[in-house]
């Protein structure tokens, strides 16, 4: 047998997406120079636990990780091994699977991981139901509450079955401790997905949203809500935010409160925020918990008026997903069949300008972009891959 030619790459910027973009590509790739300059070179453990939760769906996966030796001179001189700076990744076969069981760790949390599962789990032999551990809000990454009720709503527009998409959660967990689970279930689609033509986002006519918080004071997640609502009101009287307060186990092991909002137009677009309070991570996870100062957390007054900002903000920059949605659509736009994909967003962000990098460089799928001077907001269209479920089993 030959050996597998390697799509080589440098440097750990992407690292998530270019592991999808791989792997739904079935592209075997070279990553160097993985953070290489930094003090503490290598991969880091929550990129380490993608690659092992990517290794639980898929079979005849295979990853190799180089060994890096520095010498650390903070403590007692001698030499660390840490996981290195080079990674040669091939892509098996993605089978899915039930019952399966993930620790995201507490480094970065379980939305981190989402994106590429749900994306990786539609393209399984099997469909896929997997409980995830860790932290369930942060500051960092998407909550599973935008991913519960926005990201999940849209995929139905690319023909993805609402039925057995779901995403339940069972235990909060707020940084740095975590103690977070919930549970995903994610179909295959059989015959692939279905070209879309998404560009009236529609006024809004309703906003809903939740709150949460773990360790504290029930009273805390009205009090964001009182202050949510006096922004909101001003502009649109149907305003519903509910709250999930969580106590003892499944609250999990921090305090921690936040909210995440939702706003749906008229044509059905959802655009989501989220805001998480928690205390900061202290630099030894090994820390006993009560064993650093913990810092004032931010009123819930003031994340209340701050999230219903952000929201309007989102509004306003127009389009048919928010911000945080860009790269997502446009890789479900790629992925779908040799049909042609419109969509509107507005700005374009840092984040969706690298995804249709890496789209062109992985599926060969360039985007045609048209700015939109008379409502600020951008058009982009593009004929998909045509990627298909080559995984399942044919009846």
């Amino acid at each position: 047998m030959g050996k597998a030619a390697y799509m080589k790459l440098k440097g750990s910027f992407h690292f998530r997406q270019r592991l999808l973009l791989a792997t739904l590509s079935t592209k075997a790739i070279l990553i160097e120079d993985i953070r290489s300059d930094e003090t503490s070179p290598g991969l880091r453990s929550h990129e380490v636990s993608l690659l092992r939760l990517i290794e639980k769906i898929s079979d005849d996966c295979s990853v190799e990780i180089n060994e890096t030796v520095w010498i650390d001179f903070s403590d007692n001189f001698g030499l660390l091994v840490r996981v290195g700076t080079k990674l040669r990744y091939k892509p098996g076969v993605l089978v899915g699977g039930k019952y399966l069981v993930h620790d995201c760790g507490l480094s970065r949390s379980i939305g981190y991981f989402l994106e590429p599962l749900i994306l990786l789990g539609l393209f399984g032999k099997k469909a896929l139901s997997i409980t995830l551990k860790g932290i369930t809000n942060d500051s960092k990454d998407p909550s599973v509450d935008t991913f519960r009720t926005t990201t999940l709503h849209m995929l139905k527009r690319f023909g993805v079955s609402l039925e057995g998409l779901e995403l339940k959660i069972v235990n909060r967990g707020a940084p740095p401790l975590g103690g977070g689970e919930i549970i995903l279930g994610v179909p295959i689609v059989p015959t692939g997905l279905t070209a879309a033509h998404w560009v009236d986002e529609g006024m809004v006519k309703s906003i809903r949203g939740v709150t949460f918080s773990t360790r504290v004071s029930p009273q805390i997640g009205s009090r964001m809500i009182y202050a949510a609502r006096g922004i909101f009101n001003r502009f649109i009287p149907d305003v519903h935010i509910f709250t999930d307060h969580r106590s003892g186990p499944s609250g999990g092991r921090s305090p921690g409160y936040g909210v995440s909002l939702v706003a749906e137009t008229t044509t059905g677009c959802l655009i989501s925020t989220d805001i998480a309070i928690s205390h900061p991570k202290p630099e030894d996870m090994d820390t006993m918990e009560d064993s650093y100062e913990k810092p004032e957390m931010l009123p819930p007054e003031d994340v209340g008026v701050q999230v219903a900002s952000i929201l309007l903000g989102e509004i306003e920059q127009g389009g048919v997903v928010d911000s945080t949605h860009q790269g997502l659509v446009f890789l479900l736009c790629a992925l779908c069949p040799p049909d042609v994909s419109k969509v509107r967003v507005g700005k374009l962000t840092p984040y969706g300008i690298e995804t249709l990098r890496n789209i062109r460089d992985f599926l060969d799928v360039k985007f045609v972009i048209k700015p939109d001077p008379t409502t600020n907001t951008v058009i982009l269209k593009c004929v998909g891959c045509g990627m298909k479920n080559l995984s399942r089993k044919v009846a």
